[in-house]
């Protein structure tokens, strides 16, 4: 790199410098990094977070769905004495169940945005051709070039483009490229936990009137308490995800992450127009493809990996 460009370490760690001697296994994971990189094949592999928290948020997130998908077929609408009540709230319940644990799957297991890792390269920053005087940051963390709005995830240990969050609940991180399922995600749950709202007072005032006999097919005791863990359940899912789909949706509005809000960082880029912003994360024109989870869906290629200095991607 000439002297006329300038490198900054956004932390004030001491940064990984070229002139500095790696070992072998390190130098030829960063290769295999850049590499593949290069080639596109990071796309295609499966993104996945070994984080302990993360997992077990997940892991109760499916079982909540499951547990409300349980009461709502098993104890509201079976027992239920019209057909067509119980087929058409069931059908409903059951796809917008399907839809948001699909979103949550996208969500988790697509990479958001990754940076490579250890691409701050002398030859690679030759490549960019920068102009005398202009200024690139380096990651120290993991030795990569941030682009601009970029920023370094500790749980991924990774930078992420467009970093708004880290969701433990999705294990993941929300960034450039999984935004659009976040917001899927959030607006599912938000309108499965209205629904079974919903059913849970209709269950509540014909299991009254019946004074709870051929109201369900378990015990009055069971039946009020599965409907009232429900009712928790679905109110505070419900407030939750409403909340996080309109901040999410601002933020898209806005073109602003989460983290460059609380910093109160200056734009020093272009701000995208509204619907510039709706489409750049939800994809083209309106459609109804900006509400299915399963739109570009592609199969990740079983590719072996290497770590480096524990990398938090998985492969198989």
């Amino acid at each position: 790199m000439s002297s006329g460009h300038r490198q900054r370490d956004v932390d004030p760690q001491r940064p990984l410098l070229d002139g500095e001697e790696e070992d072998e296994e390190e130098k030829a994971a960063v290769a295999l990094e850049l590499e593949r990189s290069s080639r596109g094949e990071d796309e295609r592999r499966l993104w996945f977070i070994q984080d302990c928290c993360g997992m077990v948020c997940a892991f109760i997130t499916w079982f909540l769905v499951f547990f409300a998908d349980f009461v709502v077929t098993f104890v509201m609408l079976l027992p239920s004495r019209s057909f067509w009540y119980a087929v058409v709230n069931g059908v409903l319940f059951n796809s917008l169940a399907v839809l948001a644990l699909a979103s949550h799957l996208r969500t988790m297991l697509t990479d958001p945005g990754a940076v490579p890792k250890g691409n701050a390269t002398k030859k690679y920053m030759e490549s960019l051709q920068l102009k005398p005087g202009e200024v690139i940051y380096k990651c120290p963390k993991c030795c990569s070039i941030k682009p601009e709005r970029a920023h370094h995830c500790s749980i991924c240990k990774r930078c992420i483009r467009k970093m708004d969050h880290h969701c433990p609940w999705v294990n993941n991180c929300v960034g450039e490229k999984n935004q659009r399922f976040f917001v899927l995600f959030t607006m599912y749950i938000s309108m499965i936990s209205s629904h079974a709202l919903a059913l849970c007072g209709y269950q509540f005032i014909t299991c009254v009137r019946v004074q709870w006999r051929e109201c369900s097919d378990f015990s009055p005791p069971v039946t009020m308490m599965l409907m009232i863990f429900l009712c928790m359940e679905a109110l505070l899912f419900f407030t939750f995800t409403s909340v996080m789909f309109s901040t999410q949706l601002h933020s898209i509005c806005n073109d602003e992450t989460e983290i460059e809000r609380l910093k109160n960082e200056k734009p020093t880029w272009e701000r995208q127009t509204r619907w510039a912003g709706l489409r750049s994360v939800f994809g083209g024109r309106p459609s109804l493809l900006w509400v299915s989870p399963f739109a570009g869906l592609k199969l990740p290629t079983l590719l072996p990996r290497r770590s480096w200095r524990g990398g938090a991607e998985f492969s198989v």
